[in-house]
């Protein structure tokens, strides 16, 4: 099974974004983990849920659910909590597959 973490991210800053996307990659792998995807949204087709706007995305892949929940909790990663809260405002959910 895949545990996949996607986040839906509303840019900010875009500098601080550079800044923070140099760096995330390394606390993921740390984890196990890597990004499959990163993207821009071009259309939304329904927003029944009434989410926040986002403009963007990213779709991380971990062994398991453990694994990610280390990661999102690791001192690595938390210590880019304040670029990345600059950066962006994020929703983070998991999938598991």
């Amino acid at each position: 099974m895949v545990f996949k973490v996607i986040g839906l991210i509303d840019l900010t800053d875009p500098s601080a974004f550079e800044e923070y996307r140099k760096q995330v990659s390394q606390t993921v792998a740390l984890y196990q983990g890597h990004i499959e995807a990163r993207g821009v949204i071009t259309e939304i087709f329904w927003n029944e849920l009434q989410c926040m706007p986002f403009s963007t995305y990213v779709e991380l892949h971990f062994p398991s659910k453990e694994d990610a929940h280390a990661w999102a909790h690791s001192l690595q990663y938390q210590s880019l909590v304040p670029i990345r809260n600059q950066a962006m405002k994020l929703t983070l959910f998991g999938i598991a597959i």
